[in-house]
């Protein structure tokens, strides 16, 4: 029964990603089609972001009364339900008002699932399960791509991702049952939903929890700035198609899938923090690709680059939090982290899209390098201060 569940949680995980970059690759045809600006993308986003961080800070009341189980159910078809009406929408402000339970609905299941892999399951699975997240986020851009060069419009894309995470929801609800079984970690089973629940005030004053919490700001500030700009940046700097494009933004999340998968193994012989720091050195030299002025291939091999050496950054970060700060404050701690995470979501894209609207939409390598280098140093006075 064990494995059946891992199963269903890589499943899960996969639902996570589907609709992840979306927005992103079908943004280049859809705000022509809606007459707004190009920065509109960020509103979106930003709406979408503060879904989730609500229901992150939300989490560990959700977990301990609902169970992994159900929140992750409930949560999957939430978004299935946002997907179909974007799927429908013919107005910007329609978009928005389905962007709130599109938000809500990730924000509990990221934080639920995030703490009981990293309870229950060893690094390796964090990894593995990160990767089938990037399946879905490549898969997403790869639909988009493949509906508008059929000919179809952006909505149809959505549909056919709204139809798909819906069958996934049925999944987890037939499988429901399989979370009451006892999963043990170590010598001693695990229960995800012991320990008081922290208030965020209770949270930050945790040694190195203000220091990680930034950390998690700027990775998915460079994530999904990365996601959700990386399609507009190729037709807009690089002069490539918008169908063309919308499929190859879904680049990224092919190199963070093959690095999560490449990261899994690796992680049986090397720590965590020695994934995280080659990480990013690795995207680090990804992001230096993009201001190469030779042609086209490059900047493309740069966001492969990049995504490959984000891989491994998250999970593991994510996957220490228990060892850090100790498996009583995990579930707290882990929803403060995601919630910091979509503010950065939430804000960093959002800023992109004023700075691409108001400036050029080539300062994206620049804009993405800056947040690299913060989010480095950070991580680095985090690990001094829980070590002290």
């Amino acid at each position: 029964m064990t494995h059946l569940l891992l199963i269903i949680i890589y499943i899960a995980f996969i639902s996570m990603g589907l609709p992840d970059s979306l927005l992103g690759s079908a943004w280049p045809v859809m705000y022509k089609e809606f007459g707004m600006p190009v920065s509109y993308a960020g509103i979106i986003s930003m709406i979408i972001a503060a879904g989730t961080i609500f229901s992150s800070l939300q989490s560990d009341r959700l977990e301990k009364s609902l169970g992994t189980g159900r929140v992750t159910s409930i949560s999957v078809t939430i978004t299935a339900i946002a997907l179909a009406g974007f799927s429908f929408s013919h107005s910007f402000f329609v978009l928005c008002l389905w962007a709130v339970p599109y938000g809500l609905g990730a924000g509990s299941v990221d934080a639920s699932l995030n703490n009981y892999i990293a309870l229950h399951y060893a690094n390796r699975h964090m990894n593995w399960l990160y990767c089938m997240w990037g399946i879905g986020a490549s898969a997403g851009p790869y639909i988009m791509g493949y509906v508008l060069a059929c000919g179809k419009n952006w909505s149809a894309g959505y549909g056919y991702i709204s139809i798909l995470q819906a069958f996934l929801s049925i999944i987890l609800i037939i499988f429901l049952p399989l979370w009451k079984k006892t999963i043990t970690c170590g010598k001693a089973a695990c229960n995800p939903g012991s320990g008081k629940h922290l208030s965020l005030r209770q949270v930050i004053k945790i040694p190195g929890a203000s220091e990680i919490m930034v950390t998690f700001f700027c990775y998915c500030a460079l994530e999904q700035t990365a996601g959700l700009w990386a399609g507009s940046y190729l037709v807009l700097s690089k002069n490539i198609p918008a169908e063309t494009a919308a499929g190859l933004a879904g680049l990224f999340f092919m190199g963070i899938t093959a690095g999560r998968a490449l990261s899994g193994f690796i992680a049986v012989k090397i720590s965590c923090l020695k994934l995280v720091r080659i990480g990013q050195i690795v995207a680090f030299s990804g992001i230096l690709m993009l201001f190469m002025p030779y042609g086209n291939i490059i900047p493309l091999i740069g966001l492969v680059i990049m995504g490959f050496g984000c891989a491994p950054v998250y999970p593991c970060i994510i996957h220490s939090t228990p060892r850090h700060f100790g498996a009583d404050k995990s579930q707290s701690m882990i929803g403060v982290q995601m919630a910091a995470a979509y503010t950065g979501t939430c804000l960093m894209p959002f800023l992109f899209g004023l700075v691409a609207n108001h400036y050029s939409a080539s300062l994206f390598p620049l804009y993405l390098i800056i947040i690299l280098v913060i989010m480095i140093i950070m991580h680095e006075r985090a690990l001094k201060k829980c070590a002290g």
